[in-house]
């Protein structure tokens, strides 16, 4: 049997996969346990990492770096593919405001870790640890660790421990702070919810249906491009119905008459305006358009063609072309309005109306073969992965500071990702990866991390708890509650963002996907989604960003 000892708790490639297969299958295996609906996830990967190398499982050192870095870069690349194309629109109107508060979140933990770090007299490398964990970033956490590295030349097991200490209350805190904010305010769900939906009802900004029958000669005869110069209100006709009961799909080229009625959409504060300059509103049954308009179909068309990647959705002219309207555009599972500047990628949906003859000419001309998209495009990831690693070589000299600062290997690729993920399509680059794909990335990559981490932090993990690692756990919970409790109550009271979506921003704002779960199960709508992915991606970057500058404070 000394093989099979060899091969446990020897030296060498087989031993180094075994250990790590081991690792990350049990670890995977218990993060399917859920406790009153709230998970670990695949953090657990990392306490059987930790429990296996207090036990006598190790890796190799050099082998153990390789994997740890290279899952953390694979992780980063899959996210900053994910959020890049939303990166910089989250900045837009309401986002700009979302954003603000989940920064003020950001310099809130921050700020309070550096407080506790000179009260509690705690290394600001383990401080930093703590404060990922508190907050449930662990690309931070691998930022921080590659930080230190780069900085001193040897690693400081610390910072892990900081982070498996405090992540399981910063999980359980992150939804403690959305309860506590809805006592505070004393948020009933149905009530709020009701008030929202009278809210949008009420906005001027909002759009509404509306048939309208064509009385004004003016527009006998004209077309539809030729009707929206004389009209100075913004609106969009989407079907004509003849006087014989018979529906086309609206074009710039149709042409208007008399007696013709009009499906339209338009704004709720020009609804009545636009409507009595054409003619007079009338009322038709949504069922009676659709009955009438049977000889239409809908179909999702899928973009397939690389020609097609990067170009501008008016560009197309399918309305004009085809006759079909394309009433909306699905990317990586988020809608996007089908507008004419919208920016196409490989791998959008279309939803197209129209007839089917013309649908098919549609499907033709973007491609809408599925194998297409089934063969991986490994180019963008190596060409991120060296670009990355360029970008997070560079060091930048500030001042007097004698150690230069460096992006690292996670802030450089997750830079290059983002970047990527939003311009590529501009210099005809296809990034497209399914949904399954990156997910699969992330997984893996997360996985080898958070394994390699654990082993390298089991040694003397149990000992440091007992000496007073457990402290940590209570800095942790004041990191992770807080920042929360202070922003949240801020942005509820006089920044007026409603409780849905305060929930997403909180945990959008920790990039904390149980909590955005337990927001969605007490919501009936899906607003904590929309402030969810509104912060995530701005908060993502600077969580990781500023783990590296607390470690360059602290070295």
């Amino acid at each position: 049997m000394e093989w099979f000892r060899e091969l446990v708790f020897g030296t060498g490639i087989a031993h180094s996969i075994l250990l790590l297969a081991l690792v990350i299958a049990v670890g995977a295996a218990l993060a399917k346990i859920k406790v009153a609906g709230v998970s670990l996830g695949m953090t657990w990967i990392l306490f059987v990492g930790i429990v296996a190398s207090h036990f006598g499982l190790v890796l190799d050192p050099v082998v153990l770096g390789f994997i740890r870095d290279f899952g953390l870069i694979v992780f980063i690349f899959a996210v900053g593919m994910q959020v890049g194309p939303s990166f910089f629109s989250s900045f837009r109107k309401g986002g700009l405001k979302l954003n603000g508060f989940a920064v003020l979140s950001i310099a809130l933990s921050v700020g309070i870790a550096l407080i506790l770090c000179k009260v509690a007299d705690v290394k600001l490398t383990t401080m930093t640890g703590i404060l990922c964990g508190a907050v449930t970033n662990t690309p931070g956490l691998g930022a921080a660790q590659e930080a230190y590295h780069d900085a001193t030349g040897v690693s400081d097991p610390s910072i892990a421990m900081g982070y498996a200490v405090a992540y399981p209350l910063g999980v359980i805190g992150i939804i403690l702070s959305m309860i506590l904010l809805r006592v505070i305010f004393r948020v009933n769900i149905e009530a709020e919810n009701k008030r929202l939906e009278e809210a949008r009802r009420d906005d001027p900004s909002a759009t509404n249906t509306v048939s309208v029958k064509v009385t004004n000669p003016v527009f006998s005869g004209k077309k539809i491009a030729d009707m929206k110069k004389l009209c100075t209100n913004r609106f969009v006709i989407s079907r004509i119905m003849h006087p014989d009961g018979t529906v086309d799909i609206a074009a710039g080229h149709s042409v208007i008459n008399l007696d013709d009625v009009l499906y339209m959409v338009v704004s709720a504060k020009d609804s009545a305006r636009v409507a009595s300059f054409i003619g007079e509103e009338v009322t038709v049954d949504d069922d009676k358009w659709r009955e009438e308009n049977q000889k239409y179909v809908s179909r999702r068309i899928v973009i397939t063609k690389p020609q097609i990647n990067g170009r501008y959705l008016g560009d197309l002219k399918l309305r004009n072309n085809f006759g079909v309207n394309v009433v909306r555009v699905n990317r990586a599972g988020i809608d996007l309005a089908a507008t004419a500047n919208l920016q196409l990628q490989m791998g959008d949906r279309l939803t197209v109306v129209g007839e089917e003859a013309a649908l098919q000419d549609v499907a033709n001309m973007l491609g809408n073969q599925l194998k297409r998209l089934r063969h991986p495009n490994i180019i963008p990831i190596f060409v991120c992965l060296l670009l990355g690693a360029l970008l997070g070589s560079i060091p930048f000299y500030f001042g007097n500071i004698p150690q230069p600062v460096k992006l690292g290997l996670a802030g450089g690729t997750l830079v290059v990702a983002i970047l990527v993920g939003r311009f590529g399509p501009k210099i005809r680059m296809i990034t497209y990866t399914t949904v399954s794909a990156n997910l699969m990335l992330r997984e893996i990559g997360i996985s080898m991390f958070l394994a390699a981490v654990g082993l390298g932090a089991g040694s003397g993990f149990v000992e440091t708890i007992v000496g007073g690692g457990w402290k940590w756990i209570g800095y942790g919970f004041i990191i992770t509650v807080l920042p929360l409790l202070i922003t949240g109550f801020i942005a509820h009271k006089w920044g007026k963002v409603d409780f849905f979506t305060l929930m997403g921003m909180m945990a959008g704002g920790t990039t904390d996907p149980p909590a955005l779960s337990f927001a969605s199960s007490i919501s009936p709508n899906d607003l904590p989604a929309v402030g969810y992915t509104t912060v995530y991606p701005l908060t993502m970057f600077l969580r990781i960003i500023t783990a590296q500058m607390l470690i360059l404070l602290a070295v």
